[in-house]
């Protein structure tokens, strides 16, 4: 299964545990995105950065959008409509951007292409 991970938040006050793992995604931006193969070791990664990130499954239809641009790591706008109603400080469950999103990831995605 694959993830596609969105970083949310910039570089302000960011810990140097979350700055490394960002990097090794290749998320250096806002709003930029990046597909993953979906493994155990993945998921300590996406808890170490997810005060900066959302991530949820992908599916075909959303991922050939994506590969239409042909990048590893896409280059993204802000979503329409924004990222939550409580913003990007607060986790997803709560009403707010961060976290993993399930299956409405793909609807982030729609809205950020």
């Amino acid at each position: 299964m694959k993830i596609a991970i969105v970083r949310v938040r910039g570089d302000v006050r960011v810990g140097h545990r979350v700055k490394d793992t960002l990097r090794m995604f290749g998320l250096h931006k806002k709003n930029h995105c990046v597909v993953i193969e979906d493994s155990p070791s993945l998921q300590g990664m996406l808890h170490a950065a997810s005060p900066h990130i959302t991530w949820g499954p992908v599916d075909e239809k959303t991922l050939s959008s994506l590969k239409k641009k042909g990048e590893k790591v896409f280059a993204l706008q802000p979503p329409r409509k924004g990222y939550g109603r409580k913003g990007i400080k607060v986790n997803f469950a709560s009403g707010g951007a961060l976290g993993n999103r399930g299956e409405k990831m793909n609807d982030l995605l729609m809205r950020m292409m």
